[in-house]
């Protein structure tokens, strides 16, 4: 009488389903080292393959891989890679995670002109005046050069017909900003 083959067995005979479940192992493996870009690569084979039931359970895996990997695509290095990427979000028009990414920075960051300057002009392009003036002011106070560059930057078009906006890039000589007066002939030497 002959022995019904064993599920081992019959895994040794078919060599695709071997290699789809030498795949998932490794993806397991490697989702438990915290390698989630090769667990990924290896689970998704795995979900591409023949065996349904196999594939479901990768599937699972793989959207536990694709959360850990967007979850690190958020976590920044410095404050100032933080900022780049709330304003790639302005200019996508995500005004509200624009927002969140912005007021965190801002208190991480508190002296941060470039925070507050890019506060200034997401309240600008989202129709808060008020908000942007203050905000906007409170960035000059902490780096004059701002006020050049925002004379320029046409996300401030809003509040160009604004007097408390010219007022602001354009301040009366001699009001906030000391005036460097120029050497008489005969100073010199």
């Amino acid at each position: 009488m002959a022995q019904k083959p064993t599920a081992k067995h019959t895994l040794v005979n078919d060599p695709q389903l071997a290699q789809l479940l030498q795949s998932y192992e490794a993806g397991l493996r490697a989702m438990q080292e915290h390698k989630y870009d090769k667990a990924r690569t290896l689970l998704q084979k795995v979900v591409a393959g023949t065996n349904r039931e196999l594939a479901d359970r990768a599937g699972v895996h793989l959207n536990a891989c694709n959360q850990q990997l967007e979850k690190a695509d958020t976590q920044f290095k410095t404050s100032e890679e933080h900022f780049d990427y709330a304003v790639s979000l302005i200019n996508l028009g995500d005004y509200v995670s624009a927002r969140e990414h912005l007021e965190t920075l801002s208190k991480q960051v508190p002296k941060g002109d470039y925070v507050f300057y890019g506060l200034a002009a997401l309240d600008c392009l989202t129709g808060h005046p008020e908000d942007s003036l203050r905000n906007l002011s409170h960035a000059i106070e902490l780096n004059a050069a701002l006020r050049f560059q925002a004379r320029n930057d046409s996300d401030f078009q809003n509040l160009a017909e604004d007097p408390r906006f010219t007022e602001l890039l354009y301040p009366d000589p001699g009001s906030d900003t000391p005036m460097v007066s120029e050497p008489e002939f005969g100073e010199l030497g």
